[in-house]
């Protein structure tokens, strides 16, 4: 069966769509009076955003094939993703917030991570100890919020960043198969993503209220916040978030340990990903945490697509956040 990576690329078609989720989010940014962050450099702030979800959003239909084949000389295969730290120069000049270090760590991240398999490759498809240092470069600035602050105002864009520079390691020099990273729905995206939405949902509701975790809030969304809620959830938390601990992780950790042990594995690091929110340590969240990631394991598991697990975790995020959160 031939995997989403490896399907003919539809980039032009992607263009246009691209055009179209830029001006919903421009919309949401007005809507929302995100402007009063930033002054009178909205517009430049918005171009930051709009180059670094460039990459996430071609990625997501068939841009990797495309580098592949393209990018033949391994320097320029290497430098490539140090573009990345374009949007950040964009954004710190015109907001007065530019700081070397922040240039240099921009720059050198994605940069490294390219040099890390394009020069020690790992030796199968399996977690390697390249893998690992991948993952904590990955991740470790965003579950502790290091680069929080070189974009003020926008914080989900070093996320965005680290997740480009993961989609180009992973996709172009690593090549690791079978990831999913796919963002040309189906409709199996949708019924797999709900079924196991509707398979958690009572498990949620049950065990959080019993653990004091939650608690119902009768009121009815206006459908621009609804709306809001789902675009914001699905781009910058949801497919994220799965990327990294489903077609990433428990990707890798499957040849290892088998699927049953590699859904449980990365469910269980998924859970302790969300101890800190607040810490010191909050037992409550990682343990329905990590019930979750089982379930959005499931939906990815079933044709191996992000999509499917992304919509899982959007709508339990999305329901949670506007009916069940403290």
């Amino acid at each position: 069966m031939t995997s989403p990576e490896e399907r003919s690329p539809s980039l032009p078609i992607a263009a246009v769509f691209y055009l179209l989720l830029l001006g919903a989010f421009w919309w949401a940014a007005v809507h929302f009076a995100v402007a009063s962050r930033f002054g009178g450099h909205l517009p430049l702030a918005f171009l930051s955003f709009a180059l670094l979800l460039a990459p996430y959003w071609f990625f997501g239909f068939g841009a990797a094939q495309v580098l592949k084949r393209s990018l033949k000389n391994r320097v320029v295969r290497v430098l490539l993703p140090g573009l990345l730290v374009v949007p950040y120069l964009i954004f710190a000049f015109s907001g007065g917030v530019f700081r070397w270090s922040y240039a240099v760590i921009f720059f050198a991240v994605p940069v490294g991570l390219a040099a890390l398999f394009e020069f020690l490759p790992p030796p199968s498809q399996r977690l390697s100890w390249q893998d690992a240092v991948a993952l904590a470069v990955i991740g470790l600035p965003v579950e502790f919020r290091w680069f929080a602050a070189p974009f003020p105002g926008l914080s989900a864009l070093p996320k965005i960043l680290l997740l480009d520079a993961a989609l180009y390691a992973f996709l172009v020099v690593r090549n690791l198969e079978g990831i999913g990273f796919d963002l040309r729905p189906r409709l199996r995206d949708l019924a797999i993503g709900l079924r196991e939405w509707a398979f958690f949902t009572p498990i949620a509701i049950s065990l959080g209220w019993a653990l004091g975790f939650i608690k119902f809030h009768a009121t009815l969304p206006a459908v621009g916040a609804a709306a809001g809620a789902v675009l914001v959830t699905f781009f910058f938390v949801a497919v994220p978030e799965e990327l990294f601990f489903r077609g990433l992780l428990q990707n890798m950790l499957t040849p290892r340990l088998g699927p049953l042990y590699g859904l449980l594995v990365a469910s269980v690091i998924f859970g302790l990903s969300h101890f800190n929110k607040p810490l010191p340590f909050n037992w409550r969240y990682v343990i329905l945490a990590s019930i979750a990631g089982v379930f959005y394991g499931r939906a990815w598991g079933d044709r191996r697509r992000i999509f499917a697990s992304a919509i899982t975790h959007t709508a339990v995020d999305v329901v949670w956040s506007l009916w069940f959160r403290w």
